[in-house]
């Protein structure tokens, strides 16, 4: 008995291999190397890409990519819970009314309708309000306008989604137990419900803001100034197209990247304490 203890003692722990890992690794070691040297060896103008960083354009551009971004995901969101409260909604008619906006508005490709309310003067050629006012169309309908309805309506049927599914995942109790204490129908919302449901709504929400940051290029189709009708205007200009375009996905990249930080410290201040 003490022998065999003393051999079960003697015996050496073998770390387990994993030959896999190191040839994976490997692998991926191999492919990064392999496009660092294809990209430095590309016919690119690389010291001409920090230039078209700072171009007067390009920065023109930047911040007419955020302010759509940011209008169009702000007006997408106070819609969205609008439509998730009527989807939510006792009346019928104001929760099928929701129902076929959410079904609309997320059926139709983005682009088609940033394209739709760019020409509406075609099949609208005034905007009036009997005996209040009237507008030619395509003085409303400017490039930014078109853009950010189009990216607007569209981002809103999906916060009302995202919404609703918050909303949903409080435990309904917790609304009982607030109007037992005599609080009305919107402080339980605001005070109780929200809160709660950010936590659901947030993630989400913060994809979706970097989604909109990017989907913004759709509107350089109707030759609204963001950043690709920015960097396409420079290399028409200098035709380093190449060096432009990676001047504006540089620019793509430090926007999503503070977008992501942002949303990280959202998530924190919302999660479970």
């Amino acid at each position: 008995m003490a022998s065999e203890l003393k051999e079960r003692e003697e015996l050496t722990v073998v770390p387990l291999s994993h030959p896999w890992r190191w040839i994976s690794g490997g692998l991926i070691v191999v492919v990064l190397a392999g496009l660092g040297w294809a990209m430095a060896e590309a016919q690119i103008q690389w010291e001409h890409v920090p230039g078209f960083f700072a171009h007067p354009v390009m920065l023109e551009g930047l911040v007419n990519t955020i302010v759509l971004a940011v209008a169009a995901q702000g007006g997408a969101i106070v819609l969205g819970v609008v439509i998730a409260l009527m989807r939510l909604s006792a009346n019928p008619v104001a929760r099928w009314f929701a129902v076929g906006y959410i079904w609309l508005f997320r059926g139709l490709p983005v682009l088609l309708q940033i394209l739709i309310w760019f020409n509406l003067a075609l099949v609208f050629q005034n905007i009036s309000i009997p005996m209040l006012f009237s507008v030619p169309t395509n003085v409303v309908m400017t490039a930014f306008v078109a853009a950010l309805l189009g990216l607007g309506l569209n981002e809103s049927a999906y916060m009302a989604e995202i919404v609703r599914a918050g909303l949903s995942s409080v435990d309904p109790g917790q609304t009982e137990a607030a109007k037992s204490i005599g609080m009305t129908p919107s402080a339980t919302l605001r005070r109780v419900v929200l809160p709660q449901a950010m936590r659901v709504i947030i993630p989400p929400t913060g994809n979706n803001f970097i989604n909109m940051i990017k989907g913004t290029s759709m509107a350089s189709v109707i030759a609204f100034l963001e950043l690709i009708h920015a960097a396409n205007n420079i290399a028409s200009r200098n035709l380093e197209i190449m060096e432009t375009l990676f001047a504006a996905a540089a620019w793509y990249l430090v926007m999503v990247s503070l977008a992501s930080v942002g949303q990280h410290y959202l998530e924190r201040a919302y999660g479970p304490r």
